[in-house]
């Protein structure tokens, strides 16, 4: 007979009764982990879309200001006492600019930024059309077909528009002037708590006076026309947000 090996005993391992347990421990940790993922991540979708909003409206912004800083003084036609092509009211402005894009060949486009309706809802647009003088006495809304429309803001985003001379007062209409303005305020309001966002700016013109014409009659004019420019950037926070 052969003897029988010592320590040879039975296998430990989990009972039916300790494995039921886990398994109901694990699922209750995976439920209320559950819970807490399904309160947090609307709250934390929630704030990604407000981020990016929020991004979408400062890249809006930076867009229109840009556009408006590159406004160039070029008439309507071919006059005697030549004024500049830019129409400005509270909530639109007209300007001429060079023209810019993918596409964008030499030359200049006529430019208008402001609101317009789309399905009943208001939102601010920009549309160009291209920049060729018009005959003597024609009017600029009937011979210039605006296409192309970009939408910037949308409800219950409003865009309103100031624009300020050399004497830096800002006035909320702007037409058939000898020169273009020295700044254009850009008020952005939520119209749902006529609440003023923080993106609102003022933004400098940069030509004042037609291309070879000096800007005065010295160079000590001159220096002071720029200086007054300088005030109007240098008061651009101050302004921005009233």
């Amino acid at each position: 007979m052969s003897a029988r090996a010592p320590g040879n005993s039975r296998e430990a391992g989990f009972t039916l009764i300790e494995a039921l347990v886990a398994l109901a421990l694990t699922g209750l940790v995976l439920s209320a982990m559950a819970t807490l993922t399904a309160q947090f991540l609307p709250n934390w979708n929630r704030g990604i879309d407000r981020i990016q909003h929020s991004e979408l409206i400062g890249i809006s912004m930076q867009r229109i200001a840009a556009d408006l800083a590159s406004a160039e003084f070029i008439p309507a036609g071919r006059d005697d006492k030549p004024k500049p092509l830019f129409d400005g009211s509270p909530l639109a402005v007209t300007f001429v600019r060079t023209a810019i894009g993918p596409n964008a060949g030499l030359g200049l486009d006529v430019v208008r930024i402001g609101e317009t309706s789309d399905h009943g809802t208001l939102v601010t647009v920009r549309s160009r059309a291209a920049f060729t003088p018009l005959p003597q006495g024609a009017s600029p809304s009937q011979q210039f077909h605006l296409s192309a429309p970009v939408v910037l803001l949308r409800a219950p985003l409003r865009l309103s528009f100031a624009y300020a001379g050399s004497d830096h007062e800002f006035h909320d209409e702007w037409h058939e002037a000898d020169k273009l303005p020295a700044a254009i305020r850009l008020t952005v309001r939520n119209a749902a708590n006529d609440h003023v966002l923080a993106v609102s700016t003022v933004t400098p013109i940069h030509v004042d006076a037609p291309a070879g014409k000096a800007k005065s009659d010295g160079d000590d004019a001159g220096n002071g026309n720029d200086q007054d420019n300088n005030n109007v950037v240098g008061g651009s926070g101050k302004r921005g947000g009233s």
